[in-house]
Parts: C-alpha cells; sequence; structure tokens
C-alpha cells in the first residue's frame, strides 16, 4: 500500500459530535476532504446542517442531527439512524463539550455536575452506543477529543475551571482504558489534547489572557483553522493502526513546558 492510501478514508463512515462548529468542523472538513461519509452532530441542529450541507459539496454523503450527548435516548436515534443510512460506522469522533469557568471555591454544583455530563458521561454514552456496532463489525476508530487542561494542572491566572480540567483528565484515562478492553475487538481508541484555538468555548479565556497563554506555548501562537485536521485524519485513518490507548497533544508545546 502507498502511503498515501493510508490516509485516505473512501468508504468510510464517521461521527463527528459538536460537529457544526469550531474544533468539530474542521475534523469533520479533515474526514470529508479524505473521501469520508461524515455525520455531524450537536444540539445546534442549523450549525449541523449547514455544515452537512457543506461536506455534501465535496463530493460525500453526510446527514446532520440534533443529539445532546447527555440524553442517551438523542444518542441512540443518531446511532440508529446513522447506521441505518450507511449500514456501518467506522470512526466516532466525541469533541462535543462543555466549560465553566470559576474559582474552586465558587464553583457551583449545579455547573460542575454540567461539564462532567457532557464531557465525560458523553463521551462514555456515545463511545458504549457506537461501540455495540464497532464489537460486532470487529473494526473502528475512537478518537476523543481531551484538553491540554486535561494533562497537567493548570494557573488560575490564564485557566480558573477546574471542572472543565478534571473532565478532560477523566477523558485521557477513559481512553486509555477503553483501548484496553476494546483491541480484543480490532477498535482503536484514541485522544487529541488541543491547545487553546480561538473557538466559542474559548473566547473568554484568550480575551483575558491570551498574552499569558502565547508565553506558555513554545510555537507562540495559537491553532488555526488547519491544525488539528492532520492529527485527527492520522488517527481516523489506517496510518494509525497500529496505534491505541495514545493521547496525542497539539498544542504548539505547550504541556512540554
Amino acid at each position: 500500500m502507498h502511503v498515501y492510501d493510508l490516509f485516505k478514508l473512501n468508504e468510510k463512515t464517521a461521527i463527528v459530535t459538536g460537529g457544526g462548529r469550531g474544533l468539530g468542523a474542521q475534523i469533520a472538513e479533515s474526514f470529508a476532504e479524505a473521501g469520508a461519509n461524515v455525520v455531524v452532530c450537536s444540539r445546534n441542529l442549523d450549525a449541523c446542517q449547514e455544515m452537512s450541507d457543506k461536506l455534501k459539496k465535496m463530493g460525500v454523503d453526510s446527514l446532520a442531527f440534533a443529539c445532546d450527548v447527555t440524553k442517551q435516548e438523542d444518542i441512540q436515534r443518531v446511532v440508529r439512524e446513522t447506521y441505518n443510512h450507511f449500514g456501518k460506522i467506522d470512526i466516532l469522533v466525541n469533541n462535543s463539550g462543555a466549560s465553566w469557568g470559576a474559582p474552586v471555591l465558587e464553583m457551583p454544583l449545579k455547573a460542575w455536575n454540567k461539564v462532567m455530563d457532557v464531557n465525560v458521561n458523553g463521551v462514555f454514552l456515545m463511545s458504549q452506543e457506537v461501540g455495540k456496532i464497532m464489537v460486532n463489525q470487529k473494526q473502528g476508530k475512537i478518537i476523543n477529543i481531551a484538553s491540554v487542561a486535561g494533562l497537567t494542572g493548570a494557573d488560575p491566572s490564564y485557566l480558573d475551571a477546574i471542572g472543565y480540567n478534571a473532565s478532560k483528565g477523566a477523558v485521557v484515562n477513559f481512553t486509555r482504558d477503553l483501548a484496553a478492553k476494546w483491541g480484543q475487538y480490532n477498535i482503536n481508541v484514541n485522544a487529541i489534547a488541543p491547545g487553546f484555538f480561538p473557538t466559542k468555548m474559548s473566547k473568554g479565556v484568550l480575551e483575558q489572557a491570551e498574552e499569558k497563554i502565547l508565553e506558555l506555548t513554545p510555537l507562540n501562537r495559537l491553532g488555526n483553522n488547519a491544525d488539528l485536521k492532520g492529527s485527527a485524519l492520522f488517527l481516523a485513518s489506517d496510518a494509525s493502526n497500529y496505534v491505541t490507548g495514545t493521547i496525542l497533544a497539539v498544542d504548539g508545546g505547550m504541556h512540554a513546558v
């Protein structure tokens, strides 16, 4: 097989949660550019439909669904309708996320639970439902979107969000443990730990602490609209067939400081 062929996703089917905007949209575009049919879902159906229409113009098939990843019935519907339409699910990207900024002593329990529900429970529920299909297929690629914030503690001067950091740390070890459990079914489970990208979620943090963040980033810049594409494609494609349980930091070197 030629090395370029390792990165092709022709005839593959992918689900990207939170795929209507931000990092999820970037990942969805990369998969479509590589030839995959892509399902995008999030609570914002309009954003997902707009992205789905854009992907179809690239020559692939695409579906858009409204989906709250904290609701099992929403997840079951998305997975069922995706499977009924395409007959398989090859790739899952757990990208939907939530955050809440507050000092530890002031963090409301309701906010903590919301972040954990989306970032941890949502990853579990979606992986569990898609996993039923992947286990039966004896193949699949699951990519969880963690964060550089889940790899270390964070100085509160630039990121005071203990719920978010803790949830992403949970995603890191969920990834490793699921990889250990599902390797026997030829399912690769990996995670990407992005650094700071200019997205809707990071807007408030960047407005207050971009200079500090750049000081902590060896490449001295934020992520751009293409910086996640190659990493996501690698982990979704045959190029990563012998890679599982890995956390790939895409953070300009921030985790190394």
